[in-house]
């Protein structure tokens, strides 16, 4: 079983996008039962006491016109016990990638990574939450996923 955790700042908007993305695309490639895939914060901004926010209503829509749902998710918190019970742990962006070497006390096994490394064009993911571009984070997202997929069949075999 191959534990993956999707990061971003807050985990209403990029990382739930990439953990719904993923599921479906795992599924439709038969794979589900080599996966478990989930979404972390990587910090407390959309978590007061104990209770995460919901996925962003416009990071929902966009999730729903392709049919996925994430109803039930909430943000949750990246935590340092993680680190050994996870195998890879994939950023959105470069401020993701520092804060979650920061919660997880370095990266000694090198699980963490973007996204977007999956891919030819390297690059953070397009951040909606200042954009309000839900499409072009929607296509970096798939775009990752796809490159990840890919990634995870050449290593399965």
């Amino acid at each position: 079983m191959i534990n993956i955790i999707f990061t971003c700042h807050g985990n209403i908007c990029r990382s739930p996008m990439c953990e719904f993305v993923f599921k479906d695309m795992v599924a439709k490639a038969g794979l589900s039962d080599q996966f478990h895939i989930e979404s972390r914060a990587t910090h407390t901004d959309e978590i007061w006491n104990g209770q995460g926010s919901p996925v962003y209503p416009p990071a929902k829509a966009k999730l729903a016109e392709h049919g996925l749902s994430c109803d039930g998710k909430r943000a949750q918190l990246l935590q340092y016990s993680e680190y050994s019970k996870c195998d890879y742990f994939i950023g959105m962006d470069s401020e993701n990638l520092y804060a979650m070497r920061r919660i997880l006390h370095g990266d000694k096994d090198g699980k963490v990574s973007l996204l977007l490394d999956y891919t030819d064009h390297p690059r953070d993911v397009a951040d909606p939450w200042y954009t309000r571009d839900f499409e072009t984070t929607y296509r970096d997202v798939v775009e990752g996923c796809k490159g990840l997929l890919e990634y995870f069949k050449t290593k399965l075999g």
